[in-house]
């Protein structure tokens, strides 16, 4: 059939088969809500959002004649908007050995004749296919991203609430610290990830889409008087109208890098707070320490030998997820740069891109997975309240080592007094199994310098050093505060 005996009717029969519905990246991980986004063959309705979009602009500026643009139906667009990769592949292997050609040529054979001269006018490839781009990782977010980061942030919120005031051992190099409490630790969490859903939203307000053609010097539509036709605002600003998006402040063939390169680096960062949260849970859930335990459902295996095991499946993907979504952050800044206007260098790497959502996607969809009453995997997440007071116990009072020494020192010791605790007191203490207190007053009994310096700490600061549990600073109000941070952040977004 040729192009001209082509019809509608006959051109949608393509779109009866069975559409591939595949994710960039790993079969393994495909959240199923980016399915009709970057689905592979939804991949180029967005290219058919911005060629329509044109057809309309060209139309309403008078250039398409009113009659030949009134036949672009609700029908027609629907069915442009249906053209699959699939398809446009087939084409370009076949006949273009242009992908965007390609579309056009497919196009065509929807398009009433009377509009098929008037495809893909006047734009270049990538006007099309970078704002398509724009078009498809804004929706990604709003759609997607956005609504899940909402979700976990109230889940650590609720978390953050619920164990301001559990005692907990905090852990530097991997040694027991200082107190902190449990919520304290989920606080820190959900404060990374407030400050980079904040800059992702910032970043996904600033993408941009580009309608300036083939080097980005709105060549046809200067030299041909295209512009004259648009009144106060330019061919690009009306096309990018229509699709909800300002134009770059100027461009090459390609869109500057910058915008997008921002936005995707906000989804890593966020993808490694998630992946902190990962690595301290498991941990955490360690057989020596147990003070973390994820839920483990009805039917899981946690080994194939092992039948005792429950293993941190869940908090090791978040871990593993960052680890692949930082080494697909390497392509973006492989694309930072291109030869003159453009080369093509980029084009097949950026075609990886939105395995960076993917990935960031399957990590919330981790935390958020709900069982079946309902209830998402954190809010299922149990902490052992008798694992964290015994792994407490374990340094005994060693760890008020610190408020000893300062308090020492601000009462007038003229030495080192952290030198005094870690070579004398603490040596004493763990020899003779006494209290570190104790340890420091058997020393000041021959030590006239140390007892007037203890004899001038304030009683209340002397009872401190008996009660570990009371070294806890301000870790509970930290917690409140990130938390009450979080119920801010979901007022405004």
């Amino acid at each position: 059939m040729t192009q001209t005996e082509t019809t509608p009717v006959a051109a949608a029969a393509a779109d009866e088969r069975p559409r591939n519905l595949a994710l960039p990246g790993n079969p393994r991980y495909q959240p199923v809500l980016l399915r009709d986004i970057f689905g592979y063959d939804n991949l180029f309705r967005s290219v058919a959002e911005v060629e329509i979009a044109t057809l309309e602009v060209l139309g309403a500026i008078g250039i398409i004649p009113r009659p030949d643009i009134e036949l672009l139906t609700i029908e027609v667009i629907e069915l442009l908007c249906k053209i699959s990769t699939t398809e446009v592949d087939a084409i370009e292997r076949a006949v273009t050995k242009h992908d965007l050609r390609a579309w056009v040529r497919r196009a065509q054979e929807i398009l009433p004749e009377p509009l098929r001269r008037w495809a893909h006018v006047p734009l270049t490839s990538y006007d099309a296919l970078d704002t398509a781009r724009t078009l498809q990782f804004v929706r990604a977010y709003e759609s997607v991203l956005k609504p899940k980061i909402r979700e976990t942030v109230r889940c650590f919120a609720d978390l953050t609430r619920k164990f301001a005031g559990q005692i907990q051992i905090g852990r530097t190099h991997g040694q027991h610290a200082l107190p902190i409490t449990v919520g304290f630790w989920f606080a820190t969490i959900l404060n990374r990830i407030l400050r980079n859903a904040a800059a992702m939203e910032c970043h996904a307000e600033q993408l941009v889409g580009k309608i300036s053609g083939a080097v980005g010097a709105y060549n046809a539509q200067a030299g041909l008087g295209i512009r004259e036709y648009c009144g106060t605002k330019s061919f690009e600003e009306l096309v990018l109208a229509k699709l909800g998006l300002k134009p770059a402040p100027i461009s090459t063939q390609i869109l500057p890098p910058e915008p997008l390169a921002y936005f995707l680096f906000s989804c890593v960062m966020l993808s490694a707070a998630l992946a902190q949260f990962g690595r301290d849970a498991r941990h955490l859930m360690r057989s020596e320490i147990g003070e973390i335990t994820e839920a483990f459902e009805e039917g899981q295996v946690g080994s194939s030998t092992m039948a005792h095991k429950r293993n941190p499946i869940n908090f090791e993907n978040l871990e593993g997820m960052w680890l692949r979504t930082k080494n697909e952050f390497g392509k973006v800044l492989d694309t930072l740069i291109s030869e003159h206007q453009r080369d093509l260098v980029g084009s097949s790497v950026a075609r990886d891109f939105p395995i960076i959502i993917v990935n960031l996607t399957q990590q919330l969809v981790t935390l958020l997975r709900k069982d079946k009453h309902g209830i998402p995997f954190l809010l299922r997440i149990s902490v052992d309240a008798a694992a964290c007071q015994r792994n407490f116990e374990k340094a005994g009072d060693l760890i008020l080592a610190e408020p000893l020494y300062i308090a020492l020192q601000m009462a007038g010791y003229e030495g080192d007094a952290h030198e005094f605790v870690n070579r004398r007191a603490i040596p004493l203490a763990t020899k003779e199994h006494i209290p570190l207190i104790a340890a420091v007053r058997a020393i000041a009994d021959d030590d006239s310098e140390i007892w007037s310096a203890l004899d001038r700490i304030p009683p209340e600061l002397v009872h401190l050093f008996r009660s570990p549990k009371e070294y806890v600073g301000a870790a509970k109000e930290q917690a409140l505060k990130i938390a009450d941070a979080a119920e801010n952040y979901l007022i405004v977004h």
